[in-house]
């Protein structure tokens, strides 16, 4: 489904003056077609689902016998950087960086594929505990591989700029499937793995 960008701009012209503002006013009068293109970009990925996504990014190379030589031979991309929304108060969610694990089973997706499923489902009303689930069914869905794991860390403008105003937390979330979820010593070398900096 298509993003109305003039339903959009109608929208934020009310809320202008819903805030007392003039929209009429210099420096004022462009911001809801602003706003509009802005949210067009920043919400992308409403407009497909999980398995469109899947079919965008689903090229991937035929594993090399030989590059993979045991079944648990790990592909891990940590530090990916993007941003979401709360879909509770339309805040920004904030220094994300998500890691994401697979076990290859026949299939290997390029690297720059991962970053840009990251993106996609980022550009949603998300929580921080969904966009790891859907991260990893979209690489279930494009590897072929029921062996995948996701670890995000964030912080929430929800908390760090209203309410309790705690500025400095940070939320983890972890989702595991396959290997990752039954076999403890897989998880623990992903988190070992993805605690290692330069």
């Amino acid at each position: 489904m298509a993003i109305d960008k003039d339903k959009i701009e109608e929208h934020i012209r009310g809320l202008l003056v819903a805030l007392g503002e003039d929209p009429g006013r210099e420096g004022l009068v462009d911001t809801p077609t602003r706003v509009a293109k802005m949210y067009g970009e920043l919400f992308e990925g409403i407009r497909y689902t999980n398995d469109e996504i899947a079919t965008m990014f689903t090229k991937t190379f035929e594993d090399d016998p030989d590059m993979f030589s045991s079944s648990n031979d790990m592909v891990m991309l940590r530090d990916i950087e993007f941003f979401s929304h709360c879909e509770h108060h339309l805040a920004l969610i904030y220094n994300m960086k998500a890691t994401v694990a697979y076990i290859p089973r026949g299939k290997v997706l390029g690297l720059s594929k991962i970053v840009r499923i990251v993106d996609m489902v980022g550009k949603r009303l998300q929580l921080q505990e969904r966009i790891g689930s859907d991260i990893a069914e979209i690489m279930q869905k494009t590897t072929d591989s029921e062996d995948v794991a996701v670890i995000i860390e964030a912080q929430h403008a929800c908390i760090t700029t209203r309410g309790i105003k705690n500025i400095h937390s940070v939320t983890t979330t972890t989702t595991v499937r396959g290997i990752f979820e039954t076999n403890s010593n897989m998880l623990d070398r992903l988190i070992v793995l993805n605690s290692r900096r330069v």
